[in-house]
């Protein structure tokens, strides 16, 4: 009990947050990395992941590339990165010291949700829908963003939720090689034996990451409620082309 009241008071102190090293400071850190990251995996995978369901080729691919990136954690991958002539423990601008390997393991981080889903989400449009737009004489280019990709649009959110949030979560490695994030709060009060500093810190990244769910979630459902019906979207949303 002792500790929770550690935690609680550390919590309420006004110098927790404010000031160079304060909470806040970190707050912002962490959401930097994590956004930076998030949207790296966005350019790289989503465009990979959509193109292949489209195509209907390279399930294989996207599936592995999934499991892989379950398989080996970030922090090994971390680790590895910064023993590395590049791109090693350098401080790299507002993401800190060896920031190009920690948005390079959190990005890797990222992908397999992002790419699964979106692959998935593409080859689960019906195929009557692409037929009534083939039959109406739509081009590949057509079908894709004007049916497919409206109806795979929920659970690419899916993904992009998923990854989201297990990416702030994950950020906190940063704090293992002297990177920026809530990560500093725990480590240093773990090292120093302020276990209520470690513990507030814990708790402020797993609020966070539930404020980051419901945000995401409630943007997912946006993306629900614009999905229309599969069929009333090719026959009333579109017009034959020629």
């Amino acid at each position: 009990m002792r500790v929770l009241q550690d935690a609680w008071d550390f919590l309420l102190a006004a110098g927790s947050w404010t000031g160079e090293g304060g909470m806040l400071e970190l707050l912002v850190q962490q959401l930097l990395l994590t956004f930076t990251a998030l949207l790296l995996a966005l350019v790289v995978g989503l465009p990979v992941a959509l193109g292949l369901g489209h195509l209907g080729r390279g399930g294989f691919l996207a599936v592995n590339i999934s499991n892989v990136g379950r398989a080996v954690p970030t922090f090994a991958l971390l680790a590895v990165l910064v023993t590395l002539g590049w791109p090693g423990t350098d401080s790299f601008g507002p993401y800190g010291r060896a920031g190009v390997a920690t948005l390079l393991a959190l990005t890797l981080f990222a992908l397999p949700p992002i790419i699964t889903n979106g692959y998935v989400a593409v080859r689960e449009v019906p195929a009557d829908v692409r037929e009534a737009a083939d039959g109406m004489g739509m081009t590949g280019a057509q079908r894709f963003w004007r049916v497919e990709l409206p109806l795979a649009l929920p659970l690419v959110a899916s993904g992009v939720r998923l990854a989201l949030v297990q990416v702030w979560a994950t950020a906190t490695i940063a704090a293992l090689v002297a990177g920026p994030g809530l990560g500093r709060v725990i480590t240093d009060g773990f090292y120093r034996s302020q276990y209520g500093q470690g513990i507030a810190g814990a708790v402020v990244v797993a609020v966070v990451a539930l404020l980051l769910e419901l945000l995401a979630a409630g943007a997912q459902r946006l993306a629900t409620r614009e999905r229309r019906d599969p069929l009333a979207t090719v026959s009333t949303g579109l017009h034959p082309v020629g």
